[in-house]
């Protein structure tokens, strides 16, 4: 059966310069390469959208279309990628305690009525509707390399390419806010039990910002950087929790990052995409 890739990376933002990212295309295109290579993908299978490629419309048209895919049978396994911004809105249904949803920055983000405008942002909300549609026989798997949280990384050792966290504060003053954990990247609301059939990995915890920075001679998120050297050097042969391990050994006293994995202990004991 057929399998579907979606990977995203955005440095550059229609209306706003000075959110401008380095690492995040790169990202995207890497996290493309280990699909149709060591994952073993066709290229047929990955769709890869950059930049202005990457309004809301877009990404969520790609998402739409997979889901009917995967409702009519036709797939068993989505990976979604995402590498941009993280920021926070105001809670439009209600059921976040402070008041606010984690949202993710497309492309052509934009502000409305002293507030992210809904046409142009995507929140956890919205992933979380549309993903817990996904028929039980669907293995979907996440990676987001972004933040929801303001908190500032060290730094200071990498001179001009120190990195740079990958967090915008929403419009009008409103925050950060108080942190919570990232919830699944709305995978699950917190009355409802974590599907066995979605995996979740984040680039930090939920009062970390994840990095955009320098290795190498060219720039990448540590999370994306470090989860494809990785599964590479290993060749997928580890399990998701032992690359998870080795991933964070890596980082450790490099990034003022932890790397998450939230899954149930099946999918935490295989390898990826397997």
């Amino acid at each position: 059966m057929a399998r579907k890739a979606i990977c995203v990376g955005i440095n550059k933002f229609a209306h706003y310069p000075q959110f401008t990212l380095n690492g995040c295309v790169n990202d995207a295109r890497d996290m493309a390469a280990l699909c149709k290579g060591l994952l073993g993908f066709k290229a047929s299978e990955v769709t890869v959208l950059v930049d202005a490629q990457a309004t809301k419309a877009a990404i969520m048209a790609q998402l739409k279309a997979a889901l009917a895919e995967a409702k009519a049978g036709r797939l068993s396994y989505i990976l979604f990628s995402w590498s941009s911004h993280g920021t926070q809105m105001t809670d439009r249904s209600g059921d976040e305690p402070d008041g606010m949803d984690e949202a993710f920055v497309p492309h052509d983000i934009a502000e409305k009525a002293g507030d992210w405008d809904p046409a142009h942002i995507i929140t956890d909300d919205e992933f979380h509707d549309l993903f817990q549609q996904l028929p039980a026989a669907v293995l979907l798997e996440v990676y987001l390399d972004t933040c929801h949280s303001g908190t500032g990384l060290r730094g200071a050792e990498f001179g001009l390419h120190a990195p740079r966290a990958r967090y915008v504060a929403p419009p009008g003053g409103q925050g950060p806010v108080k942190q919570k954990a990232v919830r699944g990247f709305a995978l699950a609301r917190a009355a409802e039990a974590p599907a066995t059939h979605q995996i979740l990995w984040s680039g930090c915890k939920a009062n970390q910002t994840s990095a955009d920075a320098y290795f190498n001679g060219r720039y990448s998120g540590a999370f994306t950087y470090y989860f494809v050297k990785t599964m590479t050097a290993t060749h997928n042969k580890l399990s998701r929790k032992a690359v998870l391990t080795q991933m964070r050994a890596a980082m450790k006293g490099k990034f003022a990052q932890v790397p998450q994995l939230e899954s149930n202990a099946s999918n935490r004991n295989t390898a990826v995409a397997l």
